[in-house]
């Protein structure tokens, strides 16, 4: 059998990824471009878009793109619907498929966000592919790094100034988002570029100075 689109969501239904009718995976950073763009069609996008640190390179690039901002707040909802308050926005999302719109519920739904999105693809007669077309996400490379006790950045001897370095060396080509896990004894480490060759090499690095840090 075949489907036009299938539905995920996680265990208490606020999150949503989709697959599209090729059986590949649509994430939160594609969901949030496919709504934005269908609101700045109908001239209905309020403020800016909002994301997190962990928002994909590409959808910030595509959406710039088309004319429309895009904030980045910090991991989580509620600091999504923040910023959307702060700025005037209404719709924002995570790569994890928290989709917020603020117009329609205070908080993120992963039912209403299905509903949404497969209302977009039934008004516009377009596969989820076909909808997406515009974004490119850019190549991610996630280590994470083992810590012998629990650090900070700023404990890292020599981390702060090598994230500096490489963050104005990726400016507008790439990001880099480095942070202790709060759950187990790991630095996160998370690197963008549109070259997977180079984000590669720079989370490897990145991951050979906290462990010869220790």
């Amino acid at each position: 059998a075949s489907a036009d689109a299938g539905i995920a969501l996680d265990g208490d239904g606020d999150r949503l990824i989709m697959v599209d009718h090729e059986g590949k995976v649509v994430d939160g950073d594609t969901l949030v471009y496919i709504l934005a763009m269908d609101r700045k069609r109908k001239g209905a996008l309020k403020g800016p878009v909002v994301g997190t640190v962990m928002s994909n390179m590409g959808l910030e690039v595509a959406l710039k793109a088309a004319g429309i901002e895009f904030f980045r707040a910090k991991v989580g909802d509620r600091n999504i619907i923040e910023m959307l308050h702060a700025h005037g926005g209404v719709l924002g999302g995570e790569p994890s498929g928290h989709i917020i719109d603020t117009e329609k519920i205070a908080t993120g739904d992963g039912i209403i966000a299905a509903i949404k999105v497969l209302s977009v693809m039934a008004e516009s007669k377009k596969s989820l592919k076909e909808l997406a077309k515009g974004l490119i996400l850019f190549p991610q490379v996630i280590v994470n790094s083992p810590l012998q006790k629990p650090m900070t950045i700023e404990e890292v001897p020599g981390l702060s100034d090598a994230l500096t370095r490489l963050g104005k060396e990726l400016e507008g080509q790439g990001q880099i988002v480095v942070r202790p896990s709060g759950t187990e004894p790991v630095m996160r480490i998370m690197v963008e570029h549109a070259d997977a060759e180079i984000a590669k090499r720079h989370a490897e690095a990145i991951s050979a100075l906290i462990a010869n840090a220790q």
